[in-house]
C-alpha cells in the first residue's frame, strides 16, 4: 500500500472528524428523530462501505486487485478528490449552521437553508463527502475501493430519502419548489 493511502488519506479523514465533533457543539435543539430502526437502515450499509475501503484487505482476494495500472498522477488526482470533497463538507455544514445534525432530525426552529452550497445542491454534505470516497476508491485502485464506493452511495440516497421526507412534512410547499429548481446530489443547469 502506498505511503499516500497509509498517511495522507488518513490525516485527511481524521481531521475531517475532529471539524466534525467540533462543530457539532452549537446545533439547535432537536424536535424529533428519525426511529433508530430507519437509521440503522443507512449506517449498517455505510459502515460496511467504508470497511471495504478501509481495512487493509476483506479477505477476498478478487477484491483486492487494481482496476488500473497504478500510477502517481492517479494517486495524487484521488487525494485532492478526497481534499476537494471533505472541504466542500465543511463549506457545507458551516454554512447550514445550527440546523445541522448527524442523524435525520427536525431542529427547533428549523430553517430551510437555499443559499451557498445549498443553492447548487440540496445535499452538498452528500455530494462532498461521495467525492472524498470517490477519491479514496481511485487512490486506493482496489475493486473493494470501488465496491465500498457503491455500498457508500446506496446508504446516502437512502438517508437523504428521508431527510427529504422529514423536510417536505416541515416545508411542504418551499421544499417541493426547492426539489423542482435544485438538484439532489449533482448542480441541475439553470434555466434561462
Amino acid at each position: 500500500m502506498h505511503p499516500i493511502y497509509r498517511w495522507l488519506i488518513p490525516a485527511l479523514w481524521l481531521a475531517w472528524i475532529a471539524y466534525w465533533l467540533l462543530a457539532a457543539h452549537g446545533a439547535k435543539a432537536t424536535a424529533r428523530r428519525e426511529p433508530w430502526t430507519s437509521r440503522l437502515s443507512h449506517i449498517m450499509p455505510l459502515a460496511l462501505g467504508i470497511w471495504f475501503q478501509s481495512v487493509p484487505t476483506p479477505g477476498w482476494p478478487s477484491l483486492d486487485r487494481h482496476i488500473v495500472t497504478w500510477t502517481p498522477t492517479l494517486l495524487w488526482f484521488g487525494t485532492a478528490l478526497v481534499a476537494a470533497g471533505l472541504g466542500w463538507t465543511v463549506y457545507a455544514r458551516r454554512h447550514l449552521g445550527a440546523n445541522w445534525s448527524g442523524m435525520v432530525e427536525q431542529k427547533r426552529g428549523h430553517e430551510l437553508v437555499r443559499t451557498g452550497p445549498y443553492a447548487w445542491t440540496r445535499h452538498p454534505i452528500y455530494s462532498g463527502l461521495l467525492l472524498a470516497f470517490a477519491g479514496a476508491a481511485i487512490t486506493l485502485d482496489r475493486w473493494r475501493g470501488l465496491l465500498g464506493l457503491l455500498i457508500i452511495a446506496a446508504a446516502f440516497v437512502r438517508k437523504l430519502r428521508i431527510e427529504e421526507r422529514f423536510m417536505e412534512e416541515l416545508f411542504p410547499l418551499d421544499y417541493k419548489r426547492y426539489r423542482c429548481e435544485v438538484g439532489m446530489l449533482l448542480p441541475r443547469p439553470r434555466h434561462l
